[in-house]
């Protein structure tokens, strides 16, 4: 069984994207993909946190557009 706020987190991420080309509620999801990074940050292995760098990297991404 793996780390479940670690995959509620990589959902988040890849709604807000969805949400962001589709054009609707995209800061809704941000802000929801936000919150799930910052509680899957505080429960990850070393190995997930990277992987969680590269999350919040393609978030930010998301907040230019």
């Amino acid at each position: 069984m793996g780390n479940a706020l670690f995959q509620k987190a990589r959902e988040s991420v890849s709604m807000a994207e969805q949400a962001v080309t589709s054009g609707s509620n995209a800061q809704e999801a941000i802000n929801v993909a936000k919150n799930a990074l910052s509680s899957a940050f505080a429960n990850s292995s070393t190995a997930e946190k990277e992987q969680l760098h590269a999350l919040q990297d393609q978030l930010d991404g998301l907040e230019m557009k």
